[in-house]
């Protein structure tokens, strides 16, 4: 059944909004975040400090990329309040790894005792840092962070061994952490 829908999101105090051509940028005290929101059969205005999204006669398709777009608002919103923080740890029980970060590249040295030390390129917009065992990656984008954290993860990615022995690598230990309002 088709039913008109609206979805109220309020803007917090310090974020501002600047819309280009269905580019939508957000400032904040922390950063600031843009994405390209564009649909025809959906509206985004913006109201006071509240932006609103609504759709007339909204099937289930145009209710799903509602609640979609909102949950991206309100990311978005969110990463140039606080960020978006994850946690990493690194785990090596047979060799001593060694993880440093030159010129925005991460380099793991002796994982699994190999010769040839394996890098990964920091995305844009991402900050990584290594603090003995813990890695933490800090963006205002939630996905650049996780992205980020992601790939780390998959860098020490073992095949054709035994999991349960061979339990080295970098593992994530803690997502981006956010309230719900």
């Amino acid at each position: 059944m088709k039913t008109d829908l609206e979805e109220n999101i309020e803007i917090p105090e310090g974020v501002t909004i600047a819309v280009d051509d269905n580019v939508y940028s957000f400032k904040g005290p922390k950063g600031e975040n843009s994405r390209k929101f564009y649909n025809p059969r959906l509206g985004i205005t913006l109201e006071g400090n509240n932006l609103i999204l609504r759709a007339n006669a909204a099937t289930k398709r145009e209710k799903k990329l509602i609640y979609t777009m909102a949950a991206h608002i309100r990311n978005l919103i969110w990463g140039v309040m606080e960020t978006h923080e994850y946690k990493l740890k690194i785990c090596s029980g047979h060799f001593p790894m060694n993880v440093a970060i030159n010129n925005n590249v991460l380099t793991i040295k002796n994982f699994l005792g190999e010769a040839v030390p394996r890098t990964l390129k920091i995305k844009e917009g991402s900050d990584v840092k290594v603090d003995g065992q813990i890695i933490t990656v800090v963006s205002t984008d939630i996905e650049k962070a996780g992205q980020t954290a992601a790939s780390i993860e998959q860098l020490t990615r073992i095949t054709n061994r035994d999991r349960r022995i061979f339990q080295d690598g970098i593992f994530i230990i803690e997502k981006s952490k956010r309230t719900r309002a």
